[in-house]
């Protein structure tokens, strides 16, 4: 790998606020990536703008593991971007399982559902091109899992709006909830993005239709249990 592209992986891969010497013995300690998704890292940060937004070989194991465990039926992903994780928890579906994946950007369409090709899984990825808000509504679905991954400001209205529309039992996922250590800063912080991740983590954490946790892996997940 080109030394440039694999600095810019490192730095990437740490969020900006993790030990990256951790983070490195935490990979050489976890099962390798496929080859499919090395090459589409790889193609994400030489190819496509703001490649720290995939989610990479830690967390990409880790929902991969998670989909192996609760074993859904039915996946909602909010947040396609180039597929890394829609293809990690496919990789664990069973054979009569299907993952829903959003994303606003159609430039990614073509990219991203080239390689869910290449990791022989896009018969079990059902792709929707647009805005979230408005396409959740219209499937009508029962989830067991569902990944949150998009724009921050909205992160409590994906959450108010998958609620209905969860198995109890099931579980959600929100990425970023330490939005790089800035969840730290002042209560009332200026810029919309962190005010909204500090905002999401208070509403889970005070709800009492579900049980969570804020695991501290890469750059935040919230894992929320509904009851």
């Amino acid at each position: 790998m080109d030394s440039t592209i694999n600095i810019t992986l490192k730095q990437n891969k740490n969020m900006d606020f993790l030990d990256e010497k951790i983070n490195e013995y935490a990979e050489q300690h976890t099962t390798a990536q496929s080859e499919v998704l090395a090459n589409l890292e790889r193609e994400t940060h030489i190819k496509i703008l703001r490649p720290r937004m995939l989610s990479g070989h830690l967390q990409g194991k880790f929902l991969e593991m998670i989909v192996k465990m609760i074993r859904p039926k039915e996946v909602l992903e909010i947040g396609t971007y180039t597929g890394y994780s829609a293809i990690c928890m496919a990789n664990a579906l069973s054979a009569d399982a299907c993952i829903h994946t959003i994303d606003i950007n159609a430039e990614l369409e073509d990219f991203a559902k080239s390689h869910f090709q290449k990791a022989d899984v896009e018969h079990q990825i059902e792709f929707y091109i647009g805005n979230a808000l408005d396409i959740i509504p219209k499937l009508d679905v029962v989830f067991d899992l569902v990944f949150i991954d998009a724009d921050k400001v909205n992160y409590k209205k994906y959450f108010d709006m998958v609620l209905p529309k969860m198995h109890k039992g099931g579980f959600i996922i929100a990425d970023n909830v330490l939005w790089s250590g800035k969840v730290l800063k002042a209560a009332k912080a200026k810029d919309p993005e962190t005010k909204a991740i500090q905002e999401f983590n208070d509403y889970i954490h005070a709800c009492d239709k579900v049980k969570n946790m804020l695991l501290p892996l890469r750059d935040g997940l919230m894992i929320i249990e509904v009851l």
